[in-house]
């Protein structure tokens, strides 16, 4: 039976902080983790499981570098920003997934996927899904003139998370763990408060 030396454990956990930390991202913007990756692993700072090596190659730079073009502008037009959000319910955690498997080295193929849509399309979709709630309170309060102020500062926040996680994924996964948790306790909070009824009184009725 195959034992996991203490080297080996501590590169699966430097393996999952990076994924996890890394398709949190992808809950902002869905191709710049996944641009990232593929340039980090086109240049040879990390590698990559050889089922997801093509990540790596010129072609897949060329798409993913285009793609975050596209999606960072898109983002700033009204009414396409809305549609973005739309569409990242389904591709945010394909990317996330795809991106948190690719980082698995030393795992079959079938699980790193498994465990890279428990690790990274999980926690996608929770980014995305508080990122979509803002953007729509935002549309709603300020009539669309917002968003493209806060689509900067996620850009902003999405480029911090992927140097952060690159340079110190123990770090970021500690850190957006801890931020989920938070978000998580608040509407926890909120939502299990005690509803209260309200009592009315009719006027003018004999008793």
């Amino acid at each position: 039976m195959y034992r996991m030396t203490p080297h080996d454990t501590a590169l699966l956990l430097w393996q999952l902080a990076l994924g996890f930390s890394l398709s949190a991202t992808c809950g902002l913007r869905a191709f710049l983790p996944l641009f990232a990756a593929s340039a980090a692993a086109h240049f040879g700072q990390v590698t990559l499981g050889p089922s997801f090596a093509w990540m790596g190659s010129t072609p897949a730079l060329i798409i993913f570098g285009s793609a975050v073009v596209f999606e960072v502008l898109a983002d700033k037009v009204p009414a396409l920003d809305h549609a973005l959000d739309a569409a990242g319910v389904f591709v945010k955690p394909v990317a996330a997934t795809l991106l948190a498997a690719s980082f698995f080295t030393s795992m079959d193929p079938v699980l790193a996927s498994v465990l890279g849509l428990v690790t990274g399309g999980a926690v996608a979709t929770t980014v995305h899904v508080v990122k979509a709630k803002t953007r729509l309170a935002s549309s709603v309060f300020t009539l669309g003139t917002g968003n493209p102020f806060l689509s900067l500062a996620e850009d902003v926040l999405a480029v911090c998370g992927v140097i952060l996680s690159i340079v110190l994924p123990i770090v970021a996964a500690f850190v957006i763990a801890t931020l989920i948790a938070l978000v998580a306790f608040l509407l926890i909070r909120r939502y299990s408060r005690p509803v209260v009824p309200v009592l009315t009184h009719r006027s003018g009725l004999a008793t």
